[in-house]
């Protein structure tokens, strides 16, 4: 089989597109950036006249790969070396549910019909079931309520009817002479 070598436009393999290529290797190495590091480390290289080959095998990817990062360089250069976060699946709520979502969470549990005071991912998963006619696995349901920009709060775990003065005074008096000692 036959190396293959890549034929670039010479504004892509120019010594101003071999600096910028270098700037972005450098940049991306000390972001610890390794998917934008493998793609320009790629592109450099076969504009450094390697074959796709042997930058596939340097750099742990496939010949395909390689032939697609220098395509999309040749065609658009630069910006198509940034990877793109995957688009991931669209939402099964709409907009407008997701609204009408976040003003149910903002007025309480017992607004929407519940008994308890507080949301749980598992009650929101219910409400959404119940409402909307969308089931989610409760534990997606925090990741979705942090997109519609609540956060989980726990409450302190302080007894309601405590006595302050007598827990300070147990922590500083009566504590102290029942623990351990290092020589006991």
């Amino acid at each position: 089989m036959i190396p293959r070598t890549y034929d670039l436009p010479a504004k892509r393999t120019n010594a101003s597109a071999r600096r910028t290529l270098r700037r972005l290797e450098a940049r991306a190495k000390n972001r610890n950036d390794l998917r934008s590091w493998k793609r320009v480390r790629a592109v450099l290289g076969c504009v450094e006249g390697r074959t796709g080959s042997e930058m596939a095998q340097e750099l742990d990817v496939d010949r395909s790969t390689i032939a697609r990062w220098v395509a999309a360089y040749a065609a658009k250069g630069v910006p198509a070396l940034t990877p793109r976060a995957a688009p991931g699946p669209r939402s099964r709520l709409t907009d407008e549910q997701l609204h009408r979502l976040g003003q149910a969470i903002e007025q309480g549990p017992e607004a929407a019909g519940f008994s308890c005071g507080v949301w749980t991912t598992r009650i929101v998963a219910e409400y959404i079931r119940r409402e909307f006619g969308v089931e989610y696995n409760w534990k997606y349901v925090g990741e979705l309520l942090h997109r519609l920009g609540f956060s989980v709060q726990r409450p302190r775990k302080r007894l309601s009817r405590a006595d302050r003065a007598a827990q300070q005074y147990w922590l500083r008096h009566t504590f102290p002479r029942i623990k351990k000692k290092p020589d006991e």
